[in-house]
């Protein structure tokens, strides 16, 4: 291709260009286009809030009904998640306890446990008798 064609295909190109930005301004600035399309979008509002409601009469999921519910289910996710890490630690704790040391703590328990029942029945013994 000629310079000249080439120049002359940048002129023309800039000119529609400009031709195109001229005719979407006035389209915009023209009162009668702008209600029609302020009137669209309320028409397209009106028109997602009757499928909604009708949706929802009808017991079926929105959109925003799944997301909303896509959002609980990850953040439910995200709580086992750290649930499952927790019993991870503690079981590795457990672990290295031992089960001896275990075993120790709870006969102590019992031994514990079993002096307070034998106290419980001196006393109980004792306020009998006297």
């Amino acid at each position: 291709m000629s310079d000249e064609d080439s120049g002359l295909r940048e002129r023309l190109t800039k000119q529609g260009e400009e031709t195109i930005g001229k005719l979407a301004q006035d389209l915009l600035e023209n009162p009668l286009v702008n209600g029609a399309i302020a009137r669209a979008f309320e028409a397209r509002e009106k028109a997602a809030q009757a499928q909604e409601a009708a949706l929802g009469a009808l017991n079926i999921p929105t959109a925003a009904d799944i997301e909303r519910l896509t959002r609980r289910v990850r953040s439910v996710s995200q709580r086992l998640e750290g649930i499952e890490d927790a019993v991870d630690r503690l079981d590795e704790r457990l672990a290295g306890l031992g089960l001896s040391a275990i075993e120790q703590r709870l006969e102590a328990i019992q031994d514990q446990l079993t002096a307070l029942s034998a106290d419980k029945a001196r006393a109980k013994a004792g306020s009998k008798s006297g």
